[in-house]
C-alpha cells in the first residue's frame, strides 16, 4: 500500500483529504505545519507528499526545499495545495520542481487522479529496463504514455549485420541511434593521414550514435563497422529527440539509459592516461571481459584485430602483439587459431591493472 503525507494547517482540510485518502486504501500520515512535516517526511518516508502552500512555522516552498535538498526525500512526488487566490505564486513552486498543484477546494475525482498520475510516474522513473530489446520496446511503450505522444516509432525490427559490414559512416547525416542486442562493434575516426583510430568496441546493451545526434552539425563523428555478426536495433532521430527534450523525469531516465556508463569510462579514462603499456593491455582486457566480450578458459572470445585493439590501449599495433605475447607467455591469456583472446588468469591481471 501506497504512503501519503498531508501537510496542512487548516484541520478541517487536512481531516478531509486524509479520509477521502484512507477510503482508497492509501495508508495516511497528516502533519499541521511545515516544519512538523519535513520531520514526518524523513522519520516515515512516503510515496507522495501533499502540502500546502502558506502555513506557519514552515511554508510548502520551504517545506519543498528542505526535503529535495535530502538525498533521502528529493524523488518523493511532491504536490502543493494552494487556494484561487494564491495561484498566481504556483510559478513559484513549479519552477522549484513541484510535481503538480492542487487548487482547494477540488474535487475527490481531482485529488485521486492526480495522486493516481503522479504515483504511476514516480513508479516508471524507479523501474530497471532490461538492457535488452523487449526492455527498449518497453520503455518506448511507457514513455511515450507519459509524454503524451502518440506511440514512438512502431517498427522495432531487428537488423541483422554481418562482419565487417558498415553501420554508419564520420561525416554521414545522423539519422538514428542505435542499440546492440547482440555481436560486437568497433567505431573509429578516420585521421588526416587516413589512418584509422579505435575509439571504442561495444557489445550487447549498448548504444552507439548518441553524440552525433547531439552534434550541431548532425552528423556522425565516427564511423561504426561490425566486428562480430550482429543485430541492431535502430531508434529514429524524431524519437530521440522528444526523448531529450520532452518531460525531464523522462529526459534523464532516458539518458540514464544511454550513457553507456559514461562515469566508469571516464574513470577508466583517466587511469589510462597515468598508466604504462603493460598497464594500459591489462585494463583494456579486463574492459572486454567485463562487458562480456572475452571470456574465460571454458568459453570462446571474440576475434578482435590486432591493430583495432592497439587502438583501444593507444600504442602502435607491435607494441600491442608485443604486450599480448608476453601475456600469453605468462600464462595470464591464450591466443587461439582464430586470433580469439581468452583470459586464464584474471587475478593477476588484475593485479598488473592496479599495480603495473
Amino acid at each position: 500500500m501506497k504512503k501519503i503525507l498531508i501537510i496542512e494547517d487548516n484541520q478541517d482540510v487536512r481531516e478531509n483529504t486524509a479520509e477521502i485518502l484512507e477510503l482508497e486504501n492509501y495508508i495516511v500520515t497528516t502533519a499541521e505545519n511545515g516544519k512538523i512535516g519535513v520531520q514526518k517526511a524523513l522519520e516515515d518516508i512516503p510515496d507522495i507528499i501533499i502540502c500546502d502552500i502558506m502555513m506557519p512555522e514552515l511554508d510548502g516552498y520551504g517545506v519543498f526545499e528542505s526535503l529535495n535538498n535530502n538525498s533521502k526525500t528529493a524523488s518523493i512526488p511532491f504536490i502543493f495545495l494552494t487556494s484561487k487566490s494564491e495561484r498566481s505564486d504556483l510559478r513559484k513552486g513549479m519552477n522549484l520542481g513541484a510535481d503538480d498543484y492542487l487548487t482547494k477546494p477540488f474535487l475527490d475525482s481531482e485529488l485521486l487522479e492526480a495522486i493516481e498520475c503522479r504515483i504511476k510516474k514516480n513508479d516508471f522513473l524507479k523501474k530497471e529496463f532490461s538492457k535488452n530489446i523487449q526492455g527498449i520496446s518497453d520503455f518506448l511503450n511507457e514513455a511515450s504514455e507519459h509524454l503524451n505522444l502518440e506511440e514512438l516509432y512502431k517498427e522495432r525490427n531487428l537488423i541483422k549485420y554481418k562482419n565487417k559490414e558498415e553501420i554508419f559512416r564520420e561525416g554521414n547525416p545522423a539519422h538514428k541511434l542505435y542499440f546492440i542486442q547482440s555481436g560486437t562493434i568497433k567505431t573509429f575516426k578516420t585521421t588526416e593521414t587516413g589512418k584509422d583510430f579505435v575509439i571504442g568496441i561495444y557489445g550487447p546493451g549498448d548504444f552507439i550514435g548518441q553524440l552525433s545526434l547531439l552534434n550541431k552539425k548532425r552528423k556522425y563523428i565516427k564511423t561504426a563497422v561490425v566486428i562480430e555478426d550482429a543485430e541492431i536495433y535502430a531508434i529514429p532521430k524524431a524519437d530521440f529527440t522528444q526523448l531529450l527534450y520532452g518531460k525531464k523525469e523522462i529526459s534523464n531516465k532516458f539518458i540514464e539509459m544511454i550513457s553507456n556508463n559514461v562515469i566508469e569510462l571516464q574513470t577508466q579514462l583517466a587511469n589510462m592516461a597515468f598508466a604504462t603499456v603493460r598497464q594500459r593491455t591489462a585494463i583494456t582486457l579486463l574492459d572486454l571481459d567485463e562487458r562480456g566480450m572475452i571470456k574465460d578458459a571454458d568459453h570462446t572470445g571474440i576475434n578482435i584485430p590486432r591493430d583495432d585493439f592497439a587502438g583501444l590501449i593507444g600504442t602502435a599495433t607491435e607494441t600491442a602483439i608485443r604486450m599480448l605475447t608476453e601475456f600469453k607467455n605468462e600464462g595470464l591469456i591464450c591466443m587461439e587459431s582464430n586470433r580469439r583472446l581468452v583470459l586464464l588468469d584474471k587475478e593477476r591481471i588484475i593485479n598488473i591493472a592496479e599495480c603495473g
